[in-house]
C-alpha cells in the first residue's frame, strides 16, 4: 500500500545506494550539490561520522526551509547558496580538506513542485515562472514564450520535453499570443497543451508533463550547465573520489552517461570518422555499468522516485 504525497515529499532518492557507492569517506569533504530538504546531505552526516559536507542549492528558500535540521552536525556542514556549476568556486571558498566525494541529485526539488507560486506544476494555477533561482536576472517561463519564435519554442519542447506534438503546441502558443492571450500561467499552458494532443489516446503521464520539462530546462539551462559540472567535478575530486549522480529523465541521463565513457576512456565519435576527436580519457572507472533504479519498495513508498538513474564514476588520476 503506498503513502501519501505528504509523507514522501522530502524522502531523498536512493539514499543508500548512492552512500554505498561513496565508499570510504574518512574524514574528508563530501559536496551535495543539490541539497532540496536536505535529506542526502543528513544521510551522509549520519553514515560518515568523521567527514564534512558542503551543500549547495540555487534556491535559497530551500537552504533557509533546510537549515533547522542541521542544528546537531553544526560545524561539520556549510550552507551555500550558488549554482552547481559555480562547483569550483565553492570548493575554493569553502573546502579546506580533500574532497572525497560529490553528488547530485537533478530533478526538480519537493518543494517546487509543491510551491502554489514558483509555476514548476500545472496542478496550481500561478504564473509561469519556473526559475529555480528566484534572485536570477534570467527571463522566466512566461517571458520566454513572449519572446521566442514558434520554431523556437517548438525546438524547445521537442529538444528538452522529447514532446512529438511540439509543433502543434507551439502554433497554439503563438496563436494565442498573436491574439493578445500570451500564455502568463500554469493554468494556461496546461489547458492549451491538451488541446494541442490527440484526443482519446491514454497518457501514463499527464500531457503537459513534457512540455512543462521542456521550459524549466530552457528557463534554467540546465542541459548547457550540467556537461560543465561533469567535467569541473571530475577535476576538483581527490584521486579515489567518488562523482554519483541522480537523473530523473532520459536527456539528463544520455549527458551524464555520455560524460561517464568519456573519462572513462571510450571513445564516444561517430562509427564513421576514421579518428577519434571527442579526446577520450581514461581519469576514471565507471562503478555503474547499468544505471541503479529504485526498488519497487521505494518506488511504492515514494512515487517521485519512479524516473530515478544513479550513475557513479571513481577518479582513478589527473
Amino acid at each position: 500500500m503506498g503513502v501519501s504525497a505528504s509523507e514522501t515529499k522530502h524522502l531523498p532518492v536512493l539514499p543508500d545506494e548512492t552512500l554505498d557507492l561513496l565508499g570510504a569517506v574518512g574524514d574528508g569533504t563530501v559536496i551535495d550539490c543539490t541539497l532540496g530538504f536536505g535529506g542526502h546531505s543528513l544521510a551522509i552526516l549520519e553514515r560518515f561520522p568523521n567527514a564534512s559536507v558542503i551543500a549547495i542549492d540555487q534556491d535559497e528558500e530551500a537552504i533557509k526551509l533546510a537549515e533547522p535540521r542541521f542544528k546537531e552536525f553544526k560545524g561539520r556542514i556549510k550552507l551555500v547558496h550558488a549554482n552547481f556549476s559555480e562547483i569550483r568556486n565553492v570548493i575554493e571558498r569553502t573546502a579546506n580538506k580533500k574532497v572525497n566525494a560529490i553528488i547530485a541529485d537533478l530533478g526538480v526539488s519537493s518543494m517546487q513542485i509543491d510551491s502554489e507560486t514558483r509555476g514548476f506544476s500545472f496542478r496550481f494555477d500561478a504564473p509561469l515562472d519556473m526559475r529555480m533561482d528566484t534572485s536570477a536576472d534570467i527571463p522566466t517561463a512566461s517571458e520566454l514564450l513572449r519572446e521566442m519564435s514558434e520554431f523556437e519554442i517548438a525546438d524547445v519542447i521537442y529538444r528538452f520535453g522529447e514532446e512529438r506534438h511540439s509543433r502543434k503546441i507551439a502554433r497554439r502558443i503563438v496563436a494565442e499570443r498573436d491574439a493578445g492571450r500570451p500564455i502568463e500561467t500554469t493554468t494556461q499552458l496546461s489547458e492549451l497543451v491538451a488541446r494541442s494532443v490527440p484526443r482519446g489516446k491514454k497518457y501514463l503521464i499527464n500531457p503537459a508533463t513534457r512540455t512543462f520539462q521542456a521550459l524549466r530546462i530552457k528557463v534554467n539551462g540546465e542541459i548547457d550547465i550540467l556537461e560543465d559540472f561533469l567535467k569541473d567535478s571530475v577535476d576538483v575530486l581527490d584521486i579515489d573520489g567518488v562523482l554519483a549522480i541522480i537523473t530523473f529523465h532520459s536527456l539528463e541521463d544520455r549527458v551524464v552517461k555520455t560524460a561517464f565513457q568519456r573519462v572513462a576512456g571510450k571513445c564516444i565519435c561517430p562509427p564513421k570518422i576514421p579518428q577519434c576527436v571527442c579526446n577520450a580519457k581514461k581519469v576514471a572507472e565507471i562503478l555503474t555499468r547499468k544505471p541503479i533504479v529504485p526498488s519497487e519498495e521505494e518506488q511504492s513508498r515514494n512515487p517521485r522516485s519512479r524516473s530515478a538513474k544513479l550513475r557513479a564514476i571513481k577518479k582513478l588520476s589527473n
